[in-house]
């Protein structure tokens, strides 16, 4: 019973590492527990859009197709997060690798940058001046429950807010932002 228990063990153990050697750092998707989420090196595109139900047509990460959101507490162009401590436990960075530029999918305009969060949880993507996170309580692609007073998932067309939600869900924060 030993042996075999250290055998599983070993065996486990080997293949994390060799998992661990494919050289990205993907989270597949939001069950990040406030670690950032970053886009592997071989993804098509940083950003996508999706129709979300009740928020119209939002700009959804490219690798997990997971909503993104803004806080409006951002200031655009500041090239910095307010969104820092507990907060990004909550809604953690859309990250790329140190030396990415962000893309987009066809007939996504707008201006795209990183900025590097002096927290340690990478580079973040930021869309129209603005840093991009997802929303902890969003559990798989086409959940937008992340709209909360001062955050809000972001129209792909028009590249501000999302439309409010039609339900009663987001009228109230939780978590004090």
């Amino acid at each position: 019973m030993r042996t075999t228990t250290i055998r599983l063990a070993a065996a486990t153990g080997a293949a994390l590492a060799i998992a661990g050697c494919g050289g990205t750092t993907t989270v597949a998707t939001n069950s990040t527990g406030g670690s950032a989420a970053t886009q592997s090196a071989g993804a098509s595109v940083t950003v996508a859009s999706a129709t979300v139900s009740g928020h119209g047509l939002v700009l959804v990460a490219g690798f997990n197709k997971m909503t993104l959101y803004q806080f409006d507490k951002d200031v655009a162009g500041s090239g910095t997060s307010m969104c820092t401590g507990g907060c990004i436990a909550t809604w953690p960075p859309l990250t790329v690798p140190s030396g990415t530029t962000p893309t987009a999918a066809a007939g996504i305009t707008g201006q795209w940058g990183t900025l590097t969060r002096p927290d340690g949880k990478g580079v973040q993507v930021m869309y129209n001046g603005r840093p991009l996170y997802f929303y902890s309580g969003d559990t798989k692609p086409g959940d937008a429950t992340g709209n909360y007073p001062h955050w809000s998932s972001v129209s792909s067309t028009s590249g501000g807010a999302a439309a409010a939600p039609t339900t009663a869900a987001g009228t109230s924060n939780p978590y004090g932002y």
